[in-house]
């Protein structure tokens, strides 16, 4: 459907149902405060004056769907793709700041882990190995990772082997089942899945942390108005303050929300930059 409606009228393209999501951080276990989050957003929108503002969260579709849809109200990508190829489909609405080890404000790290028992000590030891990945266009499981291993890989292939797993928590279990060494998961899910995930995540440890990066944005749809961006980030700080939503904020780890100017994600295709300089423009 998406592909389809860069070729309708505005008319027609106004009149589609608007979308939301916040898939990024959404295991089962915090799917309600994901979506006790988005009401309390929601309502704010309405009282505001916003229109067609969805009753519920999207699940089911594609990232990359919900990202292109040009009737996206809110939703939550990574910060690669909105650095290269969202960068003219969306426009920035706020950067999330978590309550999680490795996040420092609106930034983020990823957690380096391999195998508790893995006689690695340091990057260079996995050289040879197999990576997980959990998609090629990551910035927290590729783009990170990659500039780690630039100044080591020495314009050669470092892996022996890069698999895509679709996600950190998949990359994670395939590190625990033996069938990877080791993958870089972003801070905020290694939080969650030591959380609620301890079987698997206490089965892995942290080798390393990665360089940061500012963290996964907020996006609205480029033909969303400067009004109703404005109506989202005044939603999002509402709700960052309001006392009824601390337990909601507590469950997702969620500190607030910074108005991060757009060019800081310049950062993101820097480090890609710095790994192309050395030789390693992509993660092998």
């Amino acid at each position: 459907m998406n592909a389809l409606t860069f070729h309708l009228s505005p008319k027609i393209v106004s009149a589609l149902p608007r979308a939301a999501a916040l898939q990024m951080y959404d295991l089962p276990e915090i799917r309600d405060a994901n979506d006790a989050l988005w009401t309390a957003i929601a309502a704010r929108l309405r009282a505001d004056g916003v229109e067609d503002v969805p009753e519920a969260l999207s699940r089911g579709r594609s990232p990359e769907d919900v990202w292109t849809d040009r009737r996206l109200l809110l939703a939550q990508t990574c910060g690669y793709p909105f650095a290269n190829a969202l960068r003219t489909k969306v426009k920035l609405v706020a950067t999330p700041r978590y309550r999680a080890p490795g996040c420092d404000g609106p930034f983020y790290r990823s957690a380096v882990v391999v195998r508790a028992n893995s006689a690695a000590t340091s990057l260079s030891d996995l050289r040879g190995g197999r990576c997980a990945v959990n998609d090629r266009m990551s910035n927290s499981g590729m783009n990170l990772l990659r500039v780690e291993l630039a100044p080591l890989a020495r314009h050669r292939s470092f892996f022996g082997s890069v698999v895509v797993s679709g996600s950190h928590k998949a990359s994670a279990e395939l590190v625990v089942g033996g069938d990877a060494d080791l993958a870089a998961i972003d801070c905020v899910t290694w939080a969650h899945l030591k959380r609620w995930r301890p079987a698997l995540a206490n089965r892995l440890r942290i080798l390393a942390w990665t360089v940061q990066s500012p963290g996964l944005p907020l996006i609205t749809a480029a033909d969303t108005g400067a009004a109703t961006r404005d109506a989202l980030y005044r939603a999002l700080k509402d709700v960052e303050r309001d006392p009824g939503l601390r337990d909601v904020r507590a469950e997702l780890m969620l500190d607030g929300f910074n108005n991060l100017p757009a060019p800081h994600y310049h950062a993101v295709l820097y480090l890609e930059q710095i790994a192309v300089a050395q030789g390693y423009p992509q993660l092998a």
